[in-house]
């Protein structure tokens, strides 16, 4: 059974020792284990189940004044069968990873889906990030996909590594709202969504298809996967070959481009507006 309440931790026990570890991707594989900071991440955590059942969160550190101010979120993980600890600032500091530690970071089991298992619940909106190496960017674009009402997302095995502490943040709790695939092949991720009936679209600046197009010929209300690439040098042309279209973002103003996380969300509102509308693959209620 879960502790009634926080057991104090000393900054040498061997429970910060290994949660100041899970920084690194080496220990974070090996122990198939994250960090997640700050109330909101926490808190979404605490309320995530497995489809084991078991509870995502593990292990959670939280300082005297968070756990005064954050009575729910104790209450919600002690419910979850995790571990508490009440830490002083000095053992927050040692795990977070951020300047201004927020008083609160949870252990987390790894969340990702199986890509197969993506594929058999037939999803219709998918952001594919291919090459992408910036975490704070993966961890936005994840956000994106899950405001959007996005199925899944996939991350390849040449994009950067979703429990980065970076992305975690960066995605502010949509890490454990949506199935996330990672390490699959591009080729693989493109062939298996256009075998289960997804429209794969790479969008790139310079793309022959315009978005506003696209959207005029009523192409983009069918099941649709956004294959997104590097910020520095977008997609590799292998990558766009794959693709049905590449399709391109119109700037109507004169800036040059848009940064990654920017076109990943004007891509997948676009389809779920284009979904959502009448014909669409979604219904929408009163149709």
């Amino acid at each position: 059974m879960p502790p009634a309440a926080p057991e104090p931790i000393s900054p040498r026990s061997p429970r910060v020792t290994a949660a100041r570890r899970l920084a690194k991707r080496n220990f974070r594989s090996k122990e198939r284990l994250f960090l997640a900071e700050g109330p909101q991440a926490v808190r979404e955590a605490a309320g995530h189940r497995a489809a084991d059942g078991r509870g995502t969160l593990v292990e959670l550190f939280a300082t005297p004044e968070a756990a005064e101010r954050h009575t729910d979120i104790l209450a919600a993980a002690r419910a979850a069968g995790a571990r508490l600890h009440l830490a002083c600032d000095d053992v927050i500091a040692a795990i977070s990873t951020t300047v201004t530690p927020q008083g609160l970071v949870g252990i987390c089991r790894f969340v990702d889906t199986p890509f197969d298992a993506i594929l058999a619940a037939r999803p219709r909106l998918v952001a594919v990030l291919a090459h992408v190496r910036d975490p704070g960017n993966a961890g936005t674009v994840l956000r994106c996909a899950d405001a959007a009402g996005a199925d899944a997302v996939v991350l390849t095995d040449a994009s950067v590594d979703l429990y980065n502490p970076k992305a975690v943040r960066a995605s502010v709790g949509s890490h454990f709202h949506l199935p996330v695939a990672v390490g699959v092949p591009v080729e693989r991720a493109v062939t298996g969504l256009r075998e289960s009936g997804v429209r794969v679209l790479a969008a790139d600046g310079a793309g022959p298809h315009d978005l506003d197009e696209e959207l005029d010929k009523g192409t983009m209300g069918g099941p649709t996967a956004w294959v997104f690439g590097n910020e520095a040098w977008g997609l590799p042309e292998e990558t766009r070959a794959l693709a049905d279209a590449v399709v391109r973002v119109p700037l109507h103003g004169r800036a040059e481009s848009l940064n990654l996380a920017t076109a990943a969300a004007v891509c997948l509102y676009a389809s779920a507006r284009a979904q959502r509308a009448p014909g669409g693959c979604r219904r929408v209620p009163g149709n």
